[in-house]
């Protein structure tokens, strides 16, 4: 079964392999990746490439390899409240569609930020604002997330028009109003993924990853390396400013062919407590496939190149990158595979490294993550291990994994095991009765344990110590739950008739911890032969919630949507796909909400159910409450 990968990571480990035991403790690189020496220095690589481009018939770069460049145009959360996000790790906050700010949510929808009081038992909306500057043009642009640090909103999007990531901020008042600050413009091809988030938060410092594409035959070369610019009325290419001199580009010794494609794989941060955001940028040469992960220390960036030869060898080439958010130099190793998303990656507190990778992947750019194929392994490395660049992970740190059926792979860390299966994602569920989740202990190499399911695997998530696996088989919704002990079991199986997942975003997905044992869940859904891609146009049909008790999982009761009928003359400018869904369960100071589109409910738990007791409609010109 894992002949194909195994023969790949053994040529690799063969070439240049790492001792297998004998790393130190130490988290640290033994080396780091060279940077280049200066300006110079870069600028004969880029001539060479170019000199190259002149003897090479001209041709079209691949619709994912296109410059941000070649589309520049002339013509232009108070760290004290608490998280209402799923995110990967705590204290790393994701960029999302809902956030808390003191009594108010604050919620980006359809190219629109709005807020809604929510202090003093009340559901008001209260401000509403463009998630883009009064004198920008939306059209060609994207605002897909958005995060708060103390009093600033930070919007994030993608404008096809302006060159690259757009990063909008703005003002919230302690009684919930908006104001616009200003715009500023990160250089970047699009970050869009159907899985990942674009930006993460750390206390105050703002954290981006961006893929920059180059063109050998690109007149100028630098118009796709890391810049910024703030906007203004008029703005062109010259306001951009290099924000990664040659001293802080990064590579490895692997060759590089400009012409079957090389990114700069770039990690930007900004300071969001300073009165003008100001960024600097790292960025390493490699492959443009690419799966990039946050852990509260380091940016990794998984890099992949698809080489065709023969084809028991056909397979890709990778490296990853550890870029640490200290500034330090980064250091990489060489691997074999492809991750499927950034929670196929766990820093562990162990001071080790754990990838799931397959064998055919090609990183989780668009929609590459929303595929099951090839073989599967674990690596698990030292961080102790990266180095300059120039050394493998050995064979024996890779750990064969059993293959899954379905469409779209799922995996999840929780506690010491890694979890995965697969769904059907994206698409119409299908008719299962046998489908399995495997559980395979990443810390002490033991049994890989399956655990055969009526269902699907579509999301699999935490609850505490414990996970809960989220699927259909066709007709029913499941909620299996399990107890991860020194043997994984499946304990309680939930069923919910005629329905389906309704957001396919790991945040459409929350649980609350009551206790060590206990507590209360939100997803939502939709009917059950409903494709998950119905969320880009609708909100969900209701928000499900279920009680968690040691385990057991009870049906407390749903929200159910109204029909949006302001939807269509909400006279949206921009974004009108909701690329990042809409619909999210809310737990916020013992109160349970409902976002649906434009609407938030509330509502009552007690012992047996929950009962809607308030709901508000704050679509634009709406602002409707119904008690």
């Amino acid at each position: 079964m894992f002949k194909r990968l195994l023969i790949r990571i053994t040529v690799a480990a063969m070439m240049t392999a790492l001792p297998a035991t004998g790393w130190a403790n130490s988290t640290a690189p033994k080396k780091t990746l060279t940077a280049f020496a200066s300006e110079a220095e870069l600028a004969a690589l880029l001539k060479s490439w170019a000199e190259e481009a002149k003897r090479r018939p001209r041709r079209e770069m691949p619709s994912d390899l296109k410059l941000a460049g070649g589309v520049l145009s002339d013509n232009p959360q108070s760290t004290a409240d608490e998280s209402i996000t799923n995110v990967q790790h705590a204290g790393v906050d994701e960029g999302g569609i809902v956030k808390l700010h003191g009594d108010h949510l604050v919620i980006l929808r359809r190219g629109r930020l709005f807020t809604v009081a929510i202090g003093n038992r009340q559901l008001r909306p209260v401000s509403a604002i463009d998630a883009f500057g009064p004198d920008i043009d939306p059209d060609h642009a994207w605002y897909d997330e958005m995060l708060i640090s103390g009093n600033t909103i930070v919007v994030i999007g993608y404008s096809y028009a302006r060159g690259g990531t757009e990063v909008g901020l703005f003002e919230i008042s302690h009684s919930g109003d908006l104001s616009y600050k200003g715009t500023y413009h990160l250089r970047s091809n699009d970050y869009y993924s159907s899985r990942n988030y674009a930006a993460r938060l750390i206390g105050t410092k703002l954290v981006f990853y961006s893929p920059l594409n180059l063109n050998p035959y690109a007149e100028d070369p630098y118009a796709a390396f890391p810049a910024m610019r703030k906007w203004r009325t008029g703005a062109g290419p010259a306001d951009f400013k290099r924000i990664a001199p040659a001293t802080r580009i990064y590579r490895t010794d692997e060759p590089l062919d400009s012409f079957e494609g090389v990114a700069l794989h770039t990690v930007s941060t900004c300071d969001l407590a300073k009165p003008e955001l100001e960024c600097e940028s790292t960025a390493v040469m490699g492959p443009p496939g690419r799966v990039f992960y946050v852990s509260p220390e380091s940016v990794f960036v998984w890099t992949t190149v698809w080489r065709h030869v023969k084809r028991e060898q056909e397979g890709p080439t990778s490296a990853v990158f550890r870029i640490p958010l200290d500034g330090s130099a980064p250091s990489a190793l060489k691997a074999a595979g492809s991750p499927i998303d950034q929670f196929s990656f766990l820093e562990g507190k162990d001071g080790m490294l754990n990838v799931l990778v397959r064998s055919n992947g090609r990183g989780d750019g668009m929609w590459a993550a929303e595929v099951n194929s090839g073989d599967l392994a674990l690596l698990r490395v030292p961080l102790a291990s990266f180095s300059d660049g120039r050394e493998s992970a050995p064979a024996e740190a890779y750990r064969p994994l059993p293959k899954v059926n379905g469409y779209a792979l799922q995996n999840r860390y929780i506690g010491n095991y890694l979890l995965y299966g697969a769904g059907t994602g994206w698409h119409r569920p299908q008719r299962t009765i046998d489908s399995q989740v495997h559980a395979a202990n990443y810390s002490n190499g033991g049994t890989i344990h399956t655990l055969p399911l009526a269902h699907a695997v579509d999301r699999i998530e935490a609850l505490g110590r414990h996970a809960v696996v989220v699927g259909s088989d066709g007709r029913y919704l499941h909620f299996t739950s399990v107890r991860l002990g020194a043997v994984p079991t499946a304990a309680h199986r939930y069923t919910r008739a005629d329905a389906a997942q309704g957001e396919t975003r790991s945040h459409g997905f929350f649980y609350r911890a009551q206790s060590e044992h206990n507590g209360l869940l939100g997803l939502p859904i939709v009917g059950s032969q409903v494709p998950g891609v119905r969320h880009l146009h609708k909100e969900s049909a209701a928000l499900l919630f279920l009680r968690n008790q040691d385990l057991a999982l009870s049906e407390l009761g749903t929200f159910d949507a109204k029909p949006q009928a302001t939807d269509p003359k909400d006279t949206c400018r921009a974004s009108c796909v909701d690329w990042y869904g809409n619909s999210r369960p809310l737990f916020i100071r013992g109160r349970v909400f409902a976002l649906m589109g434009y609407e938030v409910i509330e509502g009552k738990v007690d012992a047996k159910r929950i009962i809607a007791t308030q709901r508000v409609n704050f679509a634009p010109g709406a602002g409707m409450i119904e008690r």
